[in-house]
């Protein structure tokens, strides 16, 4: 059966439903299914005429996945263009700011009292024996994982990398990276599903996070973290992945906006 669409061809529709609803002479008495012939005719041809109206000349079951996996992409390649940007602007300030310095008193001064305030505000890389904290998403469903394990519990979450950066702060870190890149006492830490978000990144797991300062006091305070704890013996009951270790490592400087957008004075 050839379908068309306008007009004439609903008019055909509709004439043969309404000739099939027609009231017959007995001696032309017709099976009921041939009632219902026309009718099923005519929600076919509406059937149709919507799904063409709603497709709009695409296909309804086209996969989106590819649209999407390219505006991410291009979501990324926006981002590295601002952050170059942002790095050209940041050298011409400086180049102008150090001419300046030259011939200008009161800026060389308060050039050098910045200079002598970088490292503490974690502007300058850092090398030093420090610890270094690797955790990881469990492996793929085995015989070894536990019947009654969700989804939830073979993943890496926000509150456990907090636990960590947290436990490490508390431990005297002299400055740490999450992923190699320069955290503060102000970055935050966010997790969108199984990925971390830092600094407007996104991550996927393994989560490595390196701090500087004393071994000893850094792993006294790992072993004392009540959500660090809780995280090892998540460990041990769905094989998430915890490695920690003592090595020479070197923190890189922050290269992040330093833009505070609120505070509130610890009381």
């Amino acid at each position: 059966m050839e379908y068309t669409s306008g007009a004439a061809s609903w008019q055909k529709v509709l004439r043969r439903a309404g000739a099939g609803l027609l009231p017959r002479r007995p001696r032309q008495r017709r099976p009921g299914w041939s009632i219902g012939v026309p009718l099923i005719a005519a929600a076919a041809g509406l059937l149709f005429t919507t799904t063409a109206t709603t497709a709009g000349g695409t296909s309804l079951r086209e996969d989106r996945r590819p649209q999407l996996n390219q505006l991410i992409e291009d979501r990324r390649e926006q981002v590295a263009a601002s952050e170059r940007r942002a790095a050209t602007l940041r050298g011409e300030v400086e180049e102008r700011t150090d001419a300046l310095a030259h011939s200008d008193s009161p800026i060389k001064a308060q050039q050098d009292r910045a200079q002598g305030s970088l490292q503490a505000a974690g502007f300058t890389a850092l090398s030093g024996t420090g610890v270094t904290v690797e955790l990881n998403d469990a492996p793929r469903r085995s015989d070894q994982t536990p019947t009654d394990a969700s989804n939830d519990d073979l993943v890496v979450h926000q509150g456990d990398v907090q636990a960590v950066v947290n436990a490490l702060w508390a431990g005297g870190a002299e400055a740490m990276s999450i992923m190699n890149v320069r955290v503060l006492a102000t970055s935050a830490v966010r997790c969108v599903g199984n990925t971390l978000l830092l600094h407007g990144r996104v991550y996927s797991p393994p989560f490595k996070i390196v701090a500087i300062g004393d071994p000893a006091a850094l792993q006294q305070a790992l072993a004392s973290s009540e959500g660090v704890r809780l995280f090892k013996d998540a460990v041990d009951d769905y094989q998430l992945g915890y490695k920690e270790s003592v090595s020479a490592v070197t923190v890189p400087a922050f290269e992040d906006s330093t833009a505070l957008r609120s505070a509130t004075v610890p009381r």
